[in-house]
Order: C-alpha cells, then structure tokens, then sequence
C-alpha cells in the first residue's frame, strides 16, 4: 500500500517542477498556447476539447501538484494504519485530476467536467471516516456545491445563444449585451457556492469531518480556491458589468464574519478553517477591485501557508490521540519545539509579519486600496479583517504554545523525526521565501504607491492591535465564568459571533425543508397518484389484455378444427343442394 504513496508523490513532484519551469519560460516569452482536440465530427457537430495554456495556469498547475505531492507522501504516514489507503490515494489523484481540468478549461463545458469532480469527489472525501457526523457534512457540503453546478449548467444553455462556449473569444464583443450579464451573474453566484462566500460559508467549517490530508488540499488549493480561480479569469467581464460592487460587500462581510467567528472557536481544524475563508474573502474582495493579478498572487501564497498549517495540525492531532480541542494543549514549545517552529513560521505568513509570503500579497493588496477613491465601510472592513487575522492567530499560538497542557498526566508527546514532518520542510521554506521569489518573477503594472506615512504604517498598527485583543479574548475566556456568567445578553452576542452569525442552523433548515418537502411530495405522486394512475393501472390493463389473449390463444387450435369442420360440413350442404 504505501508503494502507492510513493509512486504519486514522485510523478506529481515531476510533474509541478515540470510545469513551474513552464510557467517562468511562458512569463518571459509573453506565450499563450490555445490546444483544440475534435472528438467528433458528425455533419455540421463537431465536439471538440480545448486547453489552455498560458503562466497563469501553468503556474496554478504547477502549485496544486506540488502541494498534492507533499500531501500524498504526508498520508503515508499519517493515514498509515488505514486498511483503504488506496482507495483514499486514489480520492485524491481524482480530486487533483478535476482540478487540473478546470484550471486548463476556457471552455464552460470542459470546466463543468472538472467543477461537478471536484463536488462530486469533495463529498466522498468528506464522509471518508463513515459516521454520522462526516455524513452531515458530506450532505451540507455536496448540497451547497449543487447550487452552484445549477447555475453553471444554467450558465452553459445562456451562452448557447452565441453558438460556442469558449468565453475568451466572446469577451471583448459582447461586454454590454443581456445575455452577458446574465451569463456572468450566474458564474458569480457559481463562485461564491465553491469560495463559500456568504451565504454558501457555512459548509467550509463542516468539511473539517474529512481526514486531516484532505483538509490541506482542499484548503490550500484545489477546492475552496476553484472559485476565486473562475473569478479571476472572468475579471474583465465582471468588472464591465458592474457586478463586482455586489461581490465586493459579499466578500467584506465574509472576511469579517469568519474572522469574527475564529476568535471563538475551539476546534483546531476548524479555526484553520475559517481563516482560509477570510483570506478567501480578501481574495474575492481584491479582484473586486480590479486587481485580478494580486488576487491571484495572494491564491498562490495563500496556498502555501494554509498547507503547512493543516499538516502541522494533523502532527499536533496525532500526538494529541486525536483530539483537536485547543484547551486540552498547551506547552507544546517545550515538548514538540519542530513542530511548533515551523508552525509559527506558517502563522506568520498567514498574518502577513514583513517579509514572509503572505506579506508580500497581502500588503500590496492593502496598500493598492488604499490609494483607490473608496468608502470607508470597505476600507475598515478589509483594515479590521486584517487586524481580526492576527489576533485568532496569536490567540491560537497562545492556546497551543505557551498555557498549561490540559492533557493526560500520562503521555508520550514529542516530535521524534517522522516522515510527516520531513513533508513540512519544502513548504516551510516556501512560506518564507515564497512571496519574494515569486514577487520577482510575476509581471504587474508597475505601480508608485505614495502614501502619507500613518497610512503606511497602519498595517503595522493592525497587526499589533489583532495580537493584543487576541491576547485579551483568550484572558477573557479563561475568566468568563466569572465575569460573563451573569451578562446573558453578552453571552448571546457572542454566542451569535462564534457560531458564523447563525448560518450553519439555517443552513440546515434550508436543507431540512426542501428534502421532507421532496420526500412528502414522492409519497403523493411518484408513489401515490402516478403510481395508481400511471404505471400500476397500465400494468393491470397489459394484464387483462395479455390474459384474455392467452385464453384465447390456448384454445386457438380447437377453435381451429371446429371451424374447419363447420366450413366442410357447410361446402358439404352447399353441394348437395
């Protein structure tokens, strides 16, 4: 079994240096390969399988397999006493495939083919460890995902009305028509379902119930990313339309509502969870701005760190027997110093701390709004969010590091040199040199950012603020049967903050309502009034029918010869006569 893990983890390893080095040879000679495949020609059909190559998805490309090789070779430790490892291996090399069809797709239908894998594949991965609570999450997360599949397919028959579906010719001809802006209405809320944006956030945290690999990938990369990926390549038409206002405060309240949300969570997964949704929704916000290339450059770094975290996680999850409730650990610098190096170190990227990769994307996506002639609510959104960042971070770095372990007083925690640690390593120095290397070699606008020394520093400011009410947070909750015990409208407030304003409950109803609905309406006519008057009746009348028919056909040879023997006696009389 572990032959497999091997295996997969050299070919993708290839294959992602293979296509990075493409990527840097595609930048340089400004290239852009369109590759057009007829499957069939019949009269005037003609099915054909159109690929796109250009850096930006070689790039993705060349990212997604690097952090699928990592995580592969990481499985084949920590899933090492699975009995259907390889039947999980091969979850993966499907979900990593289905990506690959989409990144390299500027075809709607082609993208449809790798956008319903990764649903379809996402939800087998989710309830992979069978009980009832992955099949919760696996159900939340595939219904979601299907709101979006619709408006896609609904997408695919609008675009019909120009006769193809590849969208990269129809651009620059068609910004200002109807169908357009329908067309590019329906991919928006398509993105939205697959980035969890609001009010779709709620199955990202719920997709925690799939095994800790798969959260890396999906997290980092593949999954969660598809979204703002489709974003980005429909940039110019959702910025002709006018629809990135909408996406804009989607994306604002996202990014504050999961960063709200981490401040109050105590699962470790989870709190890993929602800060991939609010780097989403800066994402999502910066490409609202017209910033296409910074938002995809932050998707790349963001990849990288969110990685490291997970698979840090996953070590932390192993040592602690499973549990991923941060109030059980604690001192873990002086029992697993590695393990908590590198996980600080990806920590800081993710916080953006000056010169790390999430500095470099994050920083000048802040710094490019800065200088925009914007309102103030998305500016303190976007601020606050940032700030928000820092403190469920420095809260978690707290929880895990430096208070009392809560754990057994028996217990074996130490970071022996295990192969799922090795796996840290290339991320790890991805994570801080990352974001330089890859600063160089992406081509932007050349931009001179001038801004008054208080709004440069600002950043600087947030960041310290977020550690501080980090810090503040978690004193309070160590002190908040003491002090919040009696203030029950406090505690309902922050009951409302921890539980993502409520979204997870209504998503359920949502959910709950249309399948008892669809199950009522199935008794009364799929197995009710169509099923008397319909199917049931017509078998009962072919029944009847076929009897009589048999009887008579049983008979047919009597029936025969008294017949014959009428007509003789009948030609005898006549005769006679």
């Amino acid at each position: 079994m572990m032959q497999i893990c091997r295996i997969s983890y050299i070919y993708l390893l290839i294959l992602s240096l293979s296509s990075l080095m493409l990527s840097l040879y595609f930048i340089m000679k400004d290239l852009i390969y369109l590759m057009e495949w007829e499957i069939l020609s019949f009269n005037s059909v003609s099915v054909e399988m159109v690929l796109l190559f250009d850096w930006m998805s070689l790039m993705f490309m060349g990212f997604v397999l690097l952090i699928s090789s990592m995580v592969i070779f990481y499985s084949e430790d920590y899933m090492a006493m699975d009995l259907s490892l390889n039947r999980f291996i091969m979850l993966v090399l499907m979900f990593v495939f289905s990506m690959m069809m989409m990144i390299i797709s500027p075809n709607l239908i082609s993208i449809l083919l790798g956008w319903d894998g990764l649903g379809l594949v996402s939800y087998c991965l989710v309830i992979y460890y069978q009980n009832v609570k992955s099949f919760n999450a696996g159900m939340l997360t595939v219904l979601m995902n299907r709101v979006g599949d619709v408006t896609l397919l609904l997408s695919i028959a609008w675009m019909m009305n120009y006769g193809g579906w590849n969208y990269l010719f129809y651009f620059k001809y068609s910004m200002s028509e109807f169908e357009m802006k329908m067309i590019m209405l329906l991919l928006m809320i398509s993105a939205m379902t697959k980035s969890a944006q609001i009010p779709f956030s709620s199955w990202l945290p719920a997709a925690m119930a799939a095994p800790t690999p798969v959260s890396a990938l999906v997290h980092s990369s593949t999954l969660v990313t598809a979204g703002v990926y489709l974003m980005i390549r429909f940039n110019e038409l959702l910025m002709s339309t006018g629809l990135n206002m909408l996406l804009l405060i989607i994306a604002s309240v996202t990014m504050f509502m999961s960063g709200l949300g981490a401040n109050y969570e105590y699962d470790l997964k989870k709190i890993i969870a929602l800060s991939t949704l609010s780097q989403l929704g800066l994402m999502m916000g910066s490409l609202s701005l017209g910033m296409p290339e910074l938002a995809f450059f932050h998707l790349l770094m963001h990849a990288l760190f969110k990685a490291l975290l997970f698979l840090c996680a996953g070590s932390m999850i192993h040592l602690y027997k499973n549990m991923q409730d941060i109030r059980s650990m604690g001192t873990m610098s002086n029992m697993v110093p590695l393990i908590v190096s590198i996980m600080s170190v990806a920590n800081l990227a993710l916080c953006g701390l000056p010169f790390t990769a999430g500095f470099y994307s994050k920083d000048m996506i802040l710094e490019s709004m800065s200088i925009m002639n914007f309102n103030m609510m998305i500016y303190l959104l976007f601020y606050i969010s940032v700030g928000l960042t820092v403190s469920y971070s420095f809260r978690l770095s707290v929880n895990l590091f430096i208070q009392h372990l809560n754990f057994f007083s028996l217990h074996n925690i130490s970071d022996t040199f295990e192969l799922k640690i090795k796996m840290c390593y290339t991320l790890f120095f991805m994570s801080v040199l990352g974001g330089s290397m890859f600063s160089w070699f992406m081509i932007f606008p050349i931009k001179l950012i001038f801004l008054p020394l208080k709004l440069k520093m600002l950043v600087l400011i947030i960041m310290i603020m977020g550690a501080w009410i980090g810090l503040e947070v978690y004193k309070m909750k160590l002190n908040e049967h003491n002090t919040l015990s009696s203030l029950m409208f406090l505690n309902n407030i922050l009951e409302f903050i921890g539980s993502m304003w409520f979204m997870p409950f209504m998503s359920v109803y949502l959910v709950k309502n249309p399948l008892l609905f669809g199950k009522k309406f199935m008794k009364l006519t799929d197995m009710g009034w169509f099923e008397l008057m319909g199917s049931q009746n017509i078998y009962k009348t072919m029944k009847n029918s076929s009897t009589m028919m048999f009887k008579f056909q049983n008979n047919i040879y009597m029936l025969f010869l008294i017949s014959l023997y009428f007509w003789v006696m009948f030609l005898l009389i006549l005769y006679l006569l």
